[in-house]
C-alpha cells in the first residue's frame, strides 16, 4: 500500500466537515443554554424581589388573627400591633409598636416578631446582593442568596411556631374568649397575614432550591477556554 493511499485514507474531508458541523452545533446549543439560564436567573431575581415585598407586608400588617361572629367585639392582632373594639362605643382601640416592646401583649409575640423580622431582613439582604453580580462570579452570588433564603425559611418557620404560644395572653383572651389559650385560638380566626406567612415558607424553599441549582450549574455554562472579557458568541482572533 503506497504512502499516498494511506494519506488519502487517513485524511477524509467529509469527516473533517462533519467535525466542524458538530462543533458549530455544540456552539449553538451552548449559546441557547446560556440564554435560557440567564432568563431563569432574571425570573428568580424578580420572584425574590416580590418575595421581599411579601415579607415586609407580613411583618407590618396586624392581621394575623382576628375576630369572628362569636367574639364579643371586633379586633385583630399582628406581631406587635393590635386593635380591640370598645364594648360600649364599638370603636377600635389600637396599641403596640415595634419600637416599644412593653406595648406588645405577649413575650411570644415579641419572639415571633424577632424571627419574622430577621427573615424579612435576610430576603431584603438577598436583593441587595444582586449588585454583586457586577463584581463577583454569578455562581457565588447565587449560592450566597440561596443560603440567605434558606435561613429566611428557618427563621420564618420559628416565628410561625412561636406566635401561637402568645394566644393565652390576657389581651387575646379579652377578644377571643376565656377558652383561648396557647395554641388554642378560641372564638377568633386566623387572618390572611398568618396564612401568607405560611405560604412564604414554601416560597423561600423553592427560591433557595432554584438559586442552588443556578449556582452549581453556572460553571458549566462557560466553555473550558472561556476567558474574562469574552462574550458569548464572539470568536477569538
Amino acid at each position: 500500500m503506497s504512502y499516498k493511499k494511506l494519506q488519502s485514507e487517513s485524511f477524509n474531508p467529509d469527516c473533517l466537515e462533519s467535525m466542524i458541523s458538530a462543533q458549530e452545533a455544540a456552539k449553538i446549543y451552548h449559546t441557547n443554554y446560556v440564554r435560557n439560564a440567564r432568563a431563569v436567573g432574571v425570573m428568580w431575581q424578580v420572584l425574590t424581589a416580590v418575595f421581599a415585598v411579601i415579607n415586609m407586608v407580613i411583618f407590618i400588617q396586624p392581621y394575623w388573627i382576628g375576630d369572628s361572629v362569636n367574639t364579643p367585639q371586633a379586633g385583630y392582632f399582628g406581631l406587635f400591633h393590635y386593635c380591640i373594639g370598645n364594648v360600649i362605643s364599638g370603636e377600635l382601640v389600637c396599641k403596640g409598636s415595634m419600637f416599644s416592646f412593653g406595648s406588645i401583649p405577649s413575650g411570644a409575640f415579641k419572639t415571633a416578631m424577632f424571627f419574622v423580622g430577621i427573615s424579612m431582613l435576610l430576603v431584603i439582604g438577598c436583593c441587595v446582593c444582586f449588585s454583586l453580580f457586577f463584581f463577583k462570579n454569578a455562581g457565588t452570588v447565587y449560592k450566597i442568596c440561596a443560603w440567605m433564603q434558606l435561613a429566611a425559611f428557618a427563621t420564618m418557620s420559628c416565628g410561625l411556631m412561636v406566635y401561637p404560644d402568645g394566644w393565652g395572653s390576657p389581651e387575646v383572651k379579652r377578644l377571643c374568649g376565656e377558652s383561648t389559650d396557647s395554641y388554642t385560638l378560641g372564638n377568633c380566626t386566623i387572618r390572611w397575614a398568618f396564612i401568607l406567612a405560611m405560604i412564604s415558607t414554601m416560597d423561600s424553599v423553592i427560591l433557595s432550591f432554584l438559586a442552588f441549582t443556578l449556582g452549581y450549574r453556572q460553571d458549566s455554562l462557560l466553555p473550558d477556554d472561556y476567558e474574562a472579557g469574552d462574550k458569548p458568541g464572539e470568536e477569538k482572533e
